[in-house]
């Protein structure tokens, strides 16, 4: 899956939105930025590595060959996780539920957050599988990176020391930083196969939106 890139999965959304709700967006995004506390959830998401939200005016989407003729701004979403997509979005909505309406508040047809289901369903609906996705640690999750970045600056403090210490206060020393970083001593590897569960709910999630929408079209009044 172009997706996936050993433990991480790259994820693009593009959402449109009107343009006279757009400079409503701005100032939300302007409101976040002074108050970063609106996405203290997401950052205390450990399984995220990188999140970002873009508002691409209509006038400055990129066309070849001529002007641009769309009729909405455009929102982008970009980021890279760990583990499934449903535990992606699950901990999305959980972690900061109001944090994601903000940042779409003003794109067409958001559900909101909660419940869970409209909110995937939508997701599903504006994502877009990229050709490629790189990463340059696929066989590690953020916890193995910064669980390597502990060890190492473990193995400096050794090294440091060495030359100017006897070889019973060193081997305290070692025992001291060994034992400290015991929990960061884990083997990075290919990320586990995904349970069966979530193929299955997956499943049970398609065959319900597309008998849904079948309902629909066959009655047109419905609301």
């Amino acid at each position: 899956m172009s997706n996936v890139a050993g433990k991480a999965y790259g994820m693009t959304l593009i959402t449109p939105m009107r343009p006279a709700k757009t400079w409503l967006n701005r100032f939300l995004f302007a409101a976040v930025r002074l108050n970063p506390a609106f996405l203290s959830g997401l950052l205390n998401l450990s399984i995220i590595h990188f999140a970002r939200w873009v508002i691409i005016p209509r006038e400055r989407w990129p066309e070849i060959g001529g002007e641009s003729e769309l009729a909405n701004d455009s929102m982008l979403f970009i980021s890279n996780f760990n583990g499934t997509w449903d535990q992606y979005i699950d901990s999305f909505s959980d972690g900061i539920p109001n944090g994601l309406d903000l940042m779409w508040y003003s794109s067409t047809a958001y559900p909101g957050s909660i419940p869970i289901t409209p909110f995937k369903n939508w997701i599903k609906h504006n994502q877009i599988d990229i050709d490629y996705y790189y990463n340059s640690t696929p066989g590690s999750a953020q916890r193995d990176i910064k669980s390597a970045l502990r060890i190492w600056a473990g193995i400096d403090v050794l090294v440091q020391a060495l030359p100017s210490s006897d070889p019973k206060s060193f081997a305290l020393l070692y025992a001291r930083v060994t034992q400290a970083l015991q929990n960061n001593l884990a083997s990075a590897g290919p990320a586990p196969i995904a349970s069966t569960d979530t193929q299955k709910a997956d499943a049970n999630r398609r065959q319900l939106t597309a008998k849904f929408y079948a309902t629909r079209a066959a009655s047109p009044s419905l609301p």
